[in-house]
């Protein structure tokens, strides 16, 4: 892919091609059941409108399953980064990686003891939150797609060592299952979405150990195993994933 576009539309601006990290094309599902594939492309929410887009998906699957939502904050917060992931123009993905700072990560508002006793076992923390997927789109690429940026962002960008995630109880296992994360805590009333949480939390070598492993020439796990794993980043896609967050860090 050239550094300078994506494929199928128009040249971008300097800005535009900072935040971009990936094209991909990945199987979707219509409301119909009618199988398509959409050009998947995964970049930086560093502007107003696409911070925006993020919030609408986040707020509108919440608000499907009963969560409260909150105001979309007025600036950025220099310690997270959103990613997202369009088709066609259309926000389908969102995940927000968030690094800590002077105030804190949100999962301390639930679990500061715990988090607390991982940072004084050396781990480098970061948090997973307001993950939301387009309730119509039902491919495991997508979601795949997100949390590899994710992984990226944190492990190879930002030097973190293990992520946190709060979790609805109803998902624990999806993630136990399909990313290998671990139950550190049962079930707390979260105020902030009204809804119970779990939290859980993945070690990030173990992550790239499992991608790794789903690319290795001569793997025969790819088809054998169900796990979100087999649906990452190529060995190519995440270099150039990994080049561009760099690129865009110095800018």
């Amino acid at each position: 892919m050239n550094v300078d576009s994506i494929a199928g539309v128009p040249r971008q601006s300097n800005h535009a091609v900072r935040s971009m990290l990936l094209d991909r094309r990945v199987p979707t599902r219509d409301p119909d059941g009618e199988d398509s594939r959409c050009l998947l492309t995964i970049r930086v929410a560093d502007s107003h409108g696409h911070r925006s887009s993020a919030h609408i998906l986040v707020n509108r699957m919440y608000l499907a399953r009963g969560y409260s939502v909150t105001p979309l904050p007025e600036t950025p917060n220099a310690n997270r980064i959103t990613l997202i992931a369009i088709d066609d123009d259309v926000t389908i993905g969102t995940i927000t990686v968030g690094f800590g700072g002077p105030d804190g990560m949100l999962v301390e508002e639930l679990f500061a003891d715990e988090v607390e006793q991982l940072r004084s076992e050396g781990a480098v923390l970061c948090e997973f939150i307001k993950l939301a997927i387009d309730g119509v789109v039902k491919s495991k690429k997508v979601l795949a797609s997100l949390m590899h940026a994710a992984f990226i962002c944190a492990r190879e960008i930002e030097g973190c060592t293990k992520v946190v995630i709060e979790v609805n109880p109803r998902h624990v296992r999806f993630y136990q299952a399909m990313l290998g994360f671990s139950v550190l805590v049962s079930e707390r009333h979260n105020r902030r979405v009204n809804a119970p949480a779990v939290l859980m939390s993945l070690d990030l070598a173990f992550a790239d150990g499992k991608i790794d492993s789903f690319h290795s020439v001569g793997s025969a796990r790819s088809g054998a195993e169900r796990s979100l794993y087999r649906h990452s980043f190529s060995r190519q896609e995440t270099a150039a994933v990994v080049d561009r967050m760099r690129r865009r860090v110095e800018a």
